[in-house]
This record gives C-alpha cells, sequence and structure tokens, in this order.
C-alpha cells in the first residue's frame, strides 16, 4: 500500500509539472524513469543496508577439513571468511562506489572499514609473528603477498578496483590455508605460542583504545594537551582552558565512528572465538581461558539489534539515548580486558 500511494504522488506531481505548453509524452516516460530508478535505487539501498550476520568458525573448519584440524587452522578460516563477507555481502564492497545507491550509503562503509583494518591486522601478524618460528626464520611465501594487498587504498574506483586486489590477497590467503591443513605434506606453519598472542593483542587494544576515546567524543571530552618527548611544558600549545583542550565528534560523523566500532567488534569476535579454538593449550596454561571469553561476551554485546532509525547523540543523563557512549562503553570494557589477558600471556 506505502509503495502505491507513493507511486501515485509521483504520477500526480509530475502530470502538474508537465501540464503546461510544451509537454510531451517523452519528456514524462523519461520522468516516470528517473523516478521508478530512484525508488529502486533506494530499497535497494536500505536492502544492502543490512549488516551481515555472523558464522560458526567452527563449523567452517569441521566442513573444510575431514582430519583432526592443526593449529591455526581456525584463525586462518576467520580471516578468510570475513575477507570473503566483504568482498560477497548484499551489495558487494561499498566503500568504492561512485553510483547509486552506494554513492548515498555511509554506515555500511564504516562498518567495512572497521571490518578492514581487523583483517589488516591479522594478516600482517600471520606475516611476521605466528607463521614463524623466530625472528631469523623465513616469511610464508602467500601471506608475503597477501598481506600487502589487503592493504591497498580501500577507495580505489578503478585502475585498479579495490574488489580486485583483495580477491588477489584472498587466493593467496586460501592457498596458505590449504598449505596449513594439508595432512599429506604440510608445508606451512602456525606458532601458537604467548608470545604471538600477546603481540597481536597490543594491536587489537591499541584500535579499540581509540574507538572508544572517538566514541566518547561523541558529547565533546576535556583532554589535557600531550607533551612529546624532548619539549618543555612551556612550548605545548594551551588553550584557554590552560593545558586542557575540547575533543568533540563533528555531528555527522557520529554515526560513522559508531558502524566503524560495530565493525571491528564484528570481526574480532570471529577472530577471537578462533583464537579461543587454536590456542586452546597455551590458554589454559596460563589460565586465561576465562579473561578471553569475557572479552567475547563484551563484544558480542556490541552486535545487538538497533531498534533506532537513527543513531541517536544524546547528553549523558538526558532524556535521549546516546548510542555512542553504550558502544564506547563495551568497547572499553574489552580493551580493560585485553591489557589484562596479556598480563597473563606475559607471565611464566
Amino acid at each position: 500500500m506505502a509503495l502505491e500511494k507513493l507511486q501515485r504522488w509521483w504520477l500526480d506531481r509530475w502530470d502538474r509539472i508537465t501540464a503546461g505548453p510544451g509537454s510531451s509524452v517523452w519528456l514524462k516516460a523519461a520522468g516516470l524513469l528517473l523516478g521508478l530508478y530512484l525508488l529502486g535505487a533506494l530499497l535497494v539501498g536500505i536492502y544492502w543496508s543490512w549488516e551481515p550476520g555472523r558464522f560458526d568458525v567452527r563449523g567452517i573448519v569441521a566442513e573444510q577439513n575431514t582430519a583432526a584440524p592443526v593449529a591455526g587452522a581456525h584463525t586462518t578460516a576467520a580471516l578468510v571468511t570475513i575477507v570473503e563477507t566483504l568482498l560477497d555481502k548484499p551489495g558487494g564492497y561499498l566503500r568504492n562506489d561512485r553510483l547509486p545507491p552506494g554513492v548515498w550509503l555511509d554506515n555500511v562503509p564504516r562498518w567495512e572499514f572497521g571490518v578492514l583494518v581487523q583483517a589488516r591486522d591479522l594478516s600482517r601478524a600471520l606475516r611476521k609473528a605466528f607463521s614463524r618460528s623466530q625472528s631469523q626464520s623465513t616469511e610464508d611465501k602467500d601471506l608475503i603477498e597477501a598481506e600487502p594487498l589487503l592493504h591497498f587504498d580501500n577507495n580505489s574506483w578503478l585502475l585498479p578496483p579495490t574488489e580486485r586486489e583483495y580477491r588477489k590477497a584472498l587466493t593467496y590467503l586460501r592457498s596458505y590455508q590449504a598449505r596449513l591443513t594439508d595432512p599429506v605434506q604440510p608445508k606451512a606453519q602456525f606458532h601458537a605460542r604467548a608470545d604471538n598472542l600477546q603481540e597481536w593483542l597490543a594491536d587489537v587494544s591499541t584500535r579499540l583504545g581509540s574507538l572508544s576515546q572517538r566514541l566518547s567524543a561523541s558529547v565533546g571530552q576535556n583532554v589535557l594537551a600531550e607533551q612529546r618527548v624532548g619539549e618543555s611544558a612551556a612550548q605545548v600549545t594551551q588553550t584557554s582552558n590552560g593545558a586542557q583542550a575540547e575533543i568533540q565528534t563533528p555531528w555527522m560523523q557520529i554515526d560513522n565512528v559508531f558502524f566503524e566500532a560495530r565493525g571491528t567488534a564484528w570481526a574480532l569476535v570471529h577472530i577471537l572465538k578462533a583464537v579461543e579454538i587454536d590456542f586452546a593449550d597455551t590458554l589454559e596454561k596460563k589460565e586465561a581461558l576465562v579473561s578471553l571469553r569475557q572479552i567475547i561476551r563484551e563484544l558480542e554485546a556490541t552486535q545487538s539489534t538497533i531498534w533506532s532509525p537513527f543513531i541517536l547523540n544524546g547528553t549523558e543523563f538526558g532524556l535521549v539515548s546516546n548510542h555512542s557512549l553504550v558502544m564506547a562503553s563495551y568497547i572499553s570494557r574489552a580493551n580493560a580486558a585485553i591489557i589484562d589477558l596479556r598480563d597473563l600471556l606475559s607471565q611464566g
């Protein structure tokens, strides 16, 4: 009914516009086609704005391998599936779109960026730590190619398009995955050591700490001016409040930061669930399994359904909720748990 009313309204308006002298059937037809195109683009854009659901890492590995999974199989499968989701979800990869409806959308592209950052960090950790037994060992041949391809410009529309480079990276990641899980002649390595996990978690903690601050800045916050190494207090730029400066996220960027954090958490939930399986022995020895599960629980809470049609930005204790502060709360608690987990992993 709503669609029929919208069509009737459009036809009535167009008849009024073209009722004057010089109007023609061709002009009416062109206007009708334009209206139908814009309406179709709007409906497709709404469909494309749905975030992908979560997947079962353990189930994916069980489907791919008949033999017992080796260490690293779940972490690699999580990375491969995350990149596949970026490229193959409804609408495909949207961040570099230049035509409607993709060019109108901004929430899903920011969600994609949050996911992409975690995929890049994990691919770098695979290349420089997880796949190597020591600092002097040789890097894996497939990960050497995959990691820089995932760091290709995420907004390239043509020559070459971003999707083409990411699909190349996916090819190399699948090759590494196949060699890692080959029971006949394994040629790839994955070292599930505490120091490797701790190093990757340090990158995760840095990302979450930054996101937490950006989310909290939705209502504005006073921060102390930073003093760089070798710089005297007198050289620090002072504001009207002395050594404090107010930082506030621009109103048009609030929902972008929110969805970037939501995409980051979505990717981390899957990666950490894979880590829980691949690093099970290490986590049990360090008595850190409960800490990891606490992180996963906090990040899963960020994926709850958003019932509001808009990302609200009320004050801290105002009448209207502030979605960014709620997200910041979950992100901060997850980050605090990651810091505790790193401490446990560093103990002998």
